[in-house]
């Protein structure tokens, strides 16, 4: 399923435009002058050279005027003005340099900011991989573009058009027209080719997303591979995916040699015309030899940038193709979004509400069905039931990962509607079933809960989630990089790290997915201590799967079909004798056998 729609080649182009023209930044905006003064004098400088050139041939000759320069001084001359027309593009390309940089820099983070506002619906139905990829080459399309088409295609325009005038005023209309005739022939050609080779290079694309899908997915899966002995599975769907790739690249290479082939035709003939013209105004005397050198000369210096067209300029279609694509990422809109009067939640005590709320991921599926409940300040609630009945949906809505469709999420009488996300989100601290780490240390991890805090504020959170010890004992202590979502720590460990950092945070609110369903039952007591150390003085939203890790909450709502079908204490649903207990007696019996005791 696509999820956004690429921009159009025009569109591109206009959206990369502000990036190089902004408003606020003048020294962008004298830069890109001065880049293009220093362009349009660096092709004055080389279309002038030829002309030297067939000066110095001319003295050579004796068909030169007493007064010129002489041979050697236009022989110096010519020297100077081919280093010139090199130097003042390298100072184009040097004044242009910050402008470039700058522009990729600001659509980098543009996208890469954007990526984090689109909603969780979003990220679980795109795969991450094809995001950075389409990131990636979107930003290096922005590259390509701005240095081939501002410095290649836009000057080459100008020097074509600067020697046809040059053949009319100097040898006249027919030789501008067979210039214009090659010109035009060869740009028809390549532009006809290039579009097919275009819609070629656009499978390679899905090809290689494809495959570097499957190479992430694959590894990321490391364990899981492992486990099933999959690993040649797993290179077989790798190889199915770039065997894709490998068809569009044979047709892609097979496509480039047409294209060089009728490019080198067209150039050649139009090259041997004007000479034979240029050669037969010599026999007839109309031309000096000088003359013939200068049309060879010009031709020489327009054909080697036309021989370099065909691909700068599949190249730009290709950066348009790839920047069309990250634009329209970019085009994709945010589903939760503040509104325009949104204004910070202000936390007094913390009661989380939820009244009659309905919600479902699809309109033909609700999850949701009037759920109401409330949560005063300082009470741990307490949500179990059955997998499906809406548990995890609580803990999305709460954070605001999704808007309900029908009644209200209130924080101390504050809908999550009315208030800014970021405002949201710092009250609250959750800590996940699986909490997954960055690729760093410890110490950053940690950190993560609140950036600023000083290392003691650190220390005291790891103390608090008892692992500071633990951390201590590693070689390298809060310097230990945990690895690829933290696979280098045991599962307690890692929720451990994830406890530390939510404390650090703060929060006066928790949400605590299923915090410690994934751990031993030793483990899991363990960290049960650590949360219930966490939990005081907050308003804490538990969602559960056992049973016995949450017995001491204020209240437990067994929920059901997305509605709560019970609620009360512990003690108070088991002498109901109804769903709860049910549960409970079923998952006692569960542990009784697994700790091999009698019922």
């Amino acid at each position: 399923m696509s999820t956004e729609t690429p921009s159009s080649g025009w569109q591109t182009i206009a959206r990369v435009l502000p990036y190089l023209w902004p408003k606020d930044q003048p020294w962008v905006r004298r830069r890109v002058v001065g880049a293009l003064l220093l362009l349009v004098l660096a092709k004055v400088i080389s279309v002038s050279t030829p002309a030297v050139y067939k000066a110095a041939v001319d003295a050579l000759g004796g068909e030169a005027s007493p007064m010129v320069l002489g041979a050697v001084g236009l022989t110096l001359a010519y020297g100077l003005a081919r280093f010139g027309a090199q130097a003042f593009g390298e100072l184009r390309d040097l004044v242009f340099v910050r402008v470039g940089q700058r522009a990729l820099r600001a659509l980098a983070l543009e996208t890469f900011t954007h990526l984090h506002r689109l909603s969780l619906r979003y990220h679980i139905m795109r795969r991450t991989g094809t995001l950075s990829r389409v990131m990636e080459r979107g930003v290096k399309g922005v590259d390509f573009l701005l240095r081939f088409l501002l410095f290649s295609i836009g000057p080459l325009i100008l020097e074509l058009a600067l020697v046809a005038i040059i053949f009319w005023v100097v040898f006249g209309f027919a030789y501008m027209a067979v210039v214009l005739l090659t010109v035009g022939l060869y740009i028809a050609f390549t532009l006809k080719v290039t579009e097919i080779r275009v819609r070629i290079r656009q499978e390679m694309n899905d090809s290689d997303n494809d495959a570097n899908q499957k190479a992430v997915d694959s590894l990321l899966n490391f364990e899981t591979v492992k486990y099933f002995g999959a690993e040649s599975r797993e290179a077989g769907r790798y190889d199915t995916a770039m065997s894709g790739y490998e068809r569009a690249a044979i047709r892609t290479g097979q496509s480039l040699s047409l294209l060089n082939m009728g490019q080198g035709a067209i150039i050649t003939a139009g090259l041997v015309a004007v000479m034979v013209m240029a050669a037969r105004g010599v026999t007839a005397g109309t031309l000096t030899v000088g003359d013939f050198v200068m049309v060879n000369a010009y031709m020489i210096q327009i054909t080697m940038p036309l021989g370099f067209l065909g691909t700068v300029y599949r190249e730009i279609r290709q950066a348009l193709v790839d920047m069309g694509q990250m634009f329209g990422l970019l085009g994709q809109p945010a589903e939760i979004e503040d509104r325009p009067d949104a204004k910070k939640l202000q936390v007094a005590g913390g009661a989380v509400e939820f009244d009659a709320v309905e919600f479902g991921y699809d309109p033909a599926r609700p999850i949701l069905q009037g759920l109401s409940f409330r949560a005063e300040p300082g009470q741990t609630i307490a949500l179990v039931g059955p997998s499906g009945a809406g548990k995890s949906t609580v803990g999305r809505l709460l954070f605001r990962f999704y808007d309900v469709t029908g009644g209200a999420v209130r924080i101390d009488g504050q809908d999550l509607r009315d208030v800014t996300q970021d405002s949201l989100h710092d009250q609250i601290g959750v800590v996940p079933q699986d909490t997954v780490l960055f690729n760093d240390t410890i110490r950053y991890n940690i950190a993560y809960g609140r950036p600023d805090a000083g290392e003691e504020a650190i220390f005291a959170a790891a103390r608090a989630a008892k692992i500071h010890d633990f951390i201590l004992s590693l070689p390298d202590g809060y310097e230990t990089t945990v690895g690829e979502r933290g696979l280098k720590l045991s599962g307690g460990e890692k929720q451990r790290v994830g406890i530390a950092r939510t404390i650090l945070k703060n929060p006066p609110i928790l949400l605590l997915d299923e915090a410690t369903s994934a751990l031993d039952t030793q483990t899991e007591r363990d960290i049960q201590d650590s949360l219930r150390e966490m939990s005081q003085g907050r308003t804490v939203v538990t969602i559960a799967h056992r049973l016995s890790t949450i017995a001491d909450a204020d209240r437990i709502l067994v929920m059901e079909a997305g509605r709560v079908a019970e609620h009360g204490r512990h003690e108070e649903l088991l002498a109901l004798g109804g769903r709860y207990a049910r549960l409970w007696a079923h998952q006692s019996a569960e542990e009784a056998d697994a700790l091999g005791n009698p019922r």
